[in-house]
Parts: C-alpha cells; sequence; structure tokens
C-alpha cells in the first residue's frame, strides 16, 4: 500500500496548471488541504487546516507544499503529535522580505526546530520570494536535504513546469521504504537544468 499523500498549496491556492494540481489530477488519492481564506492566511488557521487533513488519513503521510504553504507547514510539523513520513517543501519564502504578501499574518519567526522525519526542500537560484542562502538556512534548521534546480522563478505555474518530473521523483523518494532511500545514497545536490522564470 503506498504512502499518502496531502497537497499544501501556497496563498492564492494553486491552480490548473500547476505542478500540485496537475499532480492531484493525475493522483486522485493525493489530498489537498483546504482553507477558508486562500487570499489573507492566518497562521493558525492555515495550520489547523492542515491538522484537519491529516487526522483523516490514517497512515504516516508526506505532504507536499509550496511557498507559504512549507511555513504554515513548518508550524504544523513542531506542534502536531501525529507522525509523518516525509515532507517536499518547495519555493520556501522568506517573511521578512518586501515582496512578501502582506495580507498573511503570523507567519514570522519560522521554526528553526529540526524535523524528525525526512524531508527536501527545493530551491530556485532566482526565487524572488526567498534567496539560496535564505532557504539554505531553513533546510539546515529544519534538517533537510537542499536540492536547487537553477533559475525556476517561484517554481510555480509561471515557471513552466508542467508535470515537474523532477519534483515528482523527489516526492517518490520521499514515499518509498526507508530502506530503499538508505540504499540509494540520498544526499543533499543541486540541480542543474535551468527553467523558465517565473513572473510572480
Amino acid at each position: 500500500m503506498s504512502v499518502p499523500v496531502i497537497v499544501i498549496p501556497g496563498i492564492g491556492n494553486s491552480g490548473p496548471l500547476h505542478w500540485q494540481s496537475v499532480w492531484e489530477k493525475k493522483n486522485p488519492d493525493f489530498q489537498r488541504v483546504r482553507q477558508a481564506d486562500w487570499d489573507r492566511p492566518v497562521r493558525s488557521e492555515w495550520v489547523d487546516a492542515i491538522q484537519q487533513t491529516a487526522v483523516t488519513v490514517r497512515r504516516p503521510a508526506v505532504l507536499v507544499a509550496h511557498s507559504l504553504g512549507c511555513l504554515a507547514f513548518a508550524y504544523w510539523a513542531v506542534s502536531t503529535r501525529l507522525p509523518v513520513a516525509g515532507a517536499l517543501l518547495v519555493a520556501v519564502p522568506d517573511p521578512t522580505r518586501e515582496q512578501f504578501p502582506s495580507a498573511a499574518t503570523g507567519f514570522t519567526p519560522v521554526p528553526v526546530q529540526r524535523f524528525d522525519f525526512p524531508s527536501i526542500v527545493v530551491a530556485s537560484s532566482d526565487d524572488p520570494y526567498g534567496s539560496l542562502e535564505y532557504v539554505g538556512r531553513c533546510a539546515a534548521a529544519w534538517g533537510s536535504r537542499l536540492v536547487t534546480i537553477g533559475p525556476a522563478g517561484h517554481i510555480n505555474a509561471a515557471s513552466g513546469l508542467g508535470d515537474w518530473q523532477e519534483g515528482f521523483a523527489l516526492l517518490e523518494e520521499l514515499r518509498a521504504p526507508p530502506s530503499s532511500r538508505a540504499a540509494s545514497g540520498s544526499s543533499p545536490s543541486s540541480g542543474s537544468s535551468p527553467r523558465h522564470r517565473a513572473r510572480d
């Protein structure tokens, strides 16, 4: 039986061309977190919504977050008592940047506790919402493997990734049995394939 997957979009929700939505369309068993307000995120409400979704899953899941969803996930991860199989965190935003949406409240300071489950953080070299240095610090604090994929903007629909097979391969890595991950010799790495620049 495969490991469940919970999808956590960022502000505004992920549209039909976003890789999260494409993955869901191809995998109808994936569950998306539903937020009461996608445009004016309140941290406590977003964290509660993740918990409400996670408790419906009978087995530890891999959670796949994008952008602001990564910060909500980090807050949830350090507070929940539910077991977690793993996390794929893509395009972690810096809440202290000018570009960070002013409508989002309660997302600072970013949790820096180490996760007690496998996690991978994916970063773009030209993400307007978070520098590689910032994302690297988050990955180090969380004990996550950092994967950089070159210039891909905010790694969203505007990045032209389609079904983003490289990202899905990382997800499948996290869903694999621990013995398989150990055998593959997974280690921090950097992707070298350039992507289209996002237009956020």
